[in-house]
C-alpha cells in the first residue's frame, strides 16, 4: 500500500505522521514545491498550475491514493486535480475543521492565512456548518512561513499577534492551515486563558489520514509491522527531507524511515 500527500512544503508533515502511526506498513510519498512557497498570495490560476505539477510527480510513483495536505491547494485546486487523477488515483482534500468545532456549541475562532480569512469559501463552510455558532476568523500572517523556515522569532511573534486577536472566552480554535498543526500546543498555550481550560484544537490531518485509508480501501492498524519506507520529492526531483523538518516531531518520525527512490 503506497499514499501519497501533496503540499508547497511541510504542513503535509503533520498528516503524514498520522498515516504513518495508523499503518507504520505503509509506503509514503512526500511531494512538494519549496521552491515556490508560499501558494497563499499566488493567484488560483498560478496554485493549480503549481499543485498539478506536484500531484503528477507523486503519482508517477503509483500510488494507491493521493492526499492534498494543504488548504490553499484544497480550496483552489482540488477540482483539477480530481480531473487529472480520478478515477484512477483517489484525491482527498483538506477542509478546516469547522463542523466538529461549531458542534462544541463555541465560542469558536479559526486561524487561518491572510489569504483563506473572509474568502467566499471559508465564509460559506462557516455558513454552512457553523450557523447560529460565534465563529471569528483570525488571520495569522507570516505564520505558515515562519513555520516553514523554522524561524522560531518569528513563529513566536505570528502566534502571539494571532492571539492577541482571538477572543479571550473561545472554546475551541480551528487550525485552518496544515502548518499551524506542526505548532498545535504552541497555539494553545497561546490562547489558554488563566483560570479557563484550555481550548480545544481542531486540525485535519487525523480526519484526512482516516479518509485516505478508507479509499485506499484498508483499515487502521497501528500495531502493523514497520516496514513502511517514506520517499521525498521535492520540485518533482527525489530529495531528502530538510533539516528544518527534523525541527518538528513530526519531520523526526518520518526521517527515521525515509527511503531513497
Amino acid at each position: 500500500m503506497k499514499i501519497a500527500l501533496m503540499d508547497s512544503g511541510i504542513g503535509l508533515l503533520a498528516a503524514a505522521a498520522v498515516v504513518r502511526r495508523l499503518r507504520p506498513d505503509a509506503d509514503l510519498v512526500l511531494s512538494s514545491a519549496p521552491d515556490s512557497m508560499p501558494w497563499g498570495p499566488r493567484t488560483p490560476e498560478d496554485v493549480t498550475e503549481r499543485a498539478l505539477a506536484v500531484a503528477r510527480a507523486a503519482a508517477e510513483l503509483g500510488p494507491d491514493v493521493l492526499i492534498v495536505a494543504c488548504n490553499t491547494a484544497s480550496v483552489r485546486a482540488l477540482p483539477a486535480l480530481r480531473a487529472d487523477l480520478e478515477p484512477r488515483i483517489p484525491v482527498i482534500g483538506t477542509v478546516p475543521a469547522i463542523k466538529p468545532a461549531a458542534a462544541s456549541g463555541g465560542p469558536v475562532a479559526i486561524w487561518a492565512t491572510p489569504a483563506t480569512t473572509g474568502s467566499p469559501y471559508q465564509r460559506g463552510l462557516i455558513r454552512e456548518f457553523a450557523d447560529g455558532v460565534d465563529v471569528s476568523e483570525v488571520p495569522c500572517p507570516g505564520l505558515a512561513d515562519a513555520i516553514e523556515h523554522g524561524d522560531e522569532p518569528a513563529i513566536e511573534l505570528a502566534i502571539a499577534a494571532a492571539a492577541e486577536r482571538t477572543p479571550k472566552d473561545v472554546r475551541g480554535v480551528v487550525l485552518g492551515c496544515t502548518h499551524y498543526e506542526l505548532v498545535a500546543e504552541r497555539v494553545r498555550d497561546a490562547v489558554r486563558q488563566p483560570g479557563l481550560a484550555a481550548p480545544v484544537l481542531y486540525g485535519s490531518a487525523s480526519a484526512v489520514a482516516a479518509q485516505a485509508l478508507r479509499r485506499a480501501g484498508v483499515e487502521a492498524d497501528p500495531d502493523a509491522a514497520p516496514t513502511g519506507t517514506v520517499t521525498v520529492l521535492l520540485n518533482g526531483r527525489t530529495g531528502v527531507l530538510p533539516d528544518i523538518a527534523l525541527g518538528y516531531p513530526e519531520g523526526r518520525l518520518l526521517q527515521t524511515v525515509t527511503a531513497s527512490r
